[in-house]
């Protein structure tokens, strides 16, 4: 039997990152868009050639410095269309890979960008985390470096929660950790018990 396709996601500061690492305690295996974005950026990894020829400044220590990626954006919004042209296609394959490798009957993508990209089609049901905004902010703003221009910047790019929630198979809002530990149990659960059905 295939494993089951869960796509994690949430806008930023909602908790993908912590209730990605509770599926993990409980033994399912998680695909990261943005540890696959770091390996493909490192040296000797897809995205740098491609990178490196688009935007040659980029290439640093034969890696690309995601900082030069962020300054190019800031000066010429139009090239982050460029970047994602390369980038999002070897995210995609990364992601096909770890599916394909994977050994277990779940498995779960973490991706920031699920509805953005309209990646949920590839997926059998998607799970949006949630918080109160000002939960949200609270947190992003606690980030090393986050500034307010930043975190609206951050924002401005990511479909708006509610319409996340609205879109998404199943919701959890990210409270305390035990109810998300909690409800990451029950969901898997419940996605067992489904496919047992």
């Amino acid at each position: 039997m295939t494993a089951f396709r869960l796509g994690l996601t949430g806008s930023i500061g909602m908790g993908k990152s912590t209730t990605a690492g509770f599926f993990r305690d409980e033994g399912i295996e998680v695909w990261d868009a943005d540890a696959a974005v770091h390996r493909l950026y490192a040296p000797g990894g897809a995205a740098v050639t491609p990178l490196a020829a688009l935007r040659p400044a980029a290439l640093r220590d034969g890696g690309i410095d995601r900082s030069a990626l962020k300054d190019w954006i800031a000066a010429e919004p139009q090239a982050l269309t460029h970047i994602e042209t390369i980038v999002h296609p070897l995210v995609a394959a990364d992601r096909a890979a770890f599916i394909a490798r994977s050994q277990g009957d779940l498995v779960v993508c973490d991706i920031p960008l699920l509805f953005e990209t309209g990646a949920e089609s590839r997926f059998n049901a998607t799970l949006v985390v949630t918080a109160p905004p000002a939960l949200q902010r609270a947190r992003v703003m606690a980030r090393p470096g986050m500034t307010e221009d930043g975190f609206r910047l951050i924002l401005s790019r990511q479909m708006p929660d509610s319409e996340k929630r609205a879109r998404g198979t199943h919701v959890i809002e990210t409270l305390g950790l035990q109810a998300v530990q909690e409800a990451v149990r029950a969901l898997i659960a419940y996605i067992r018990r489904s496919r047992d059905a």
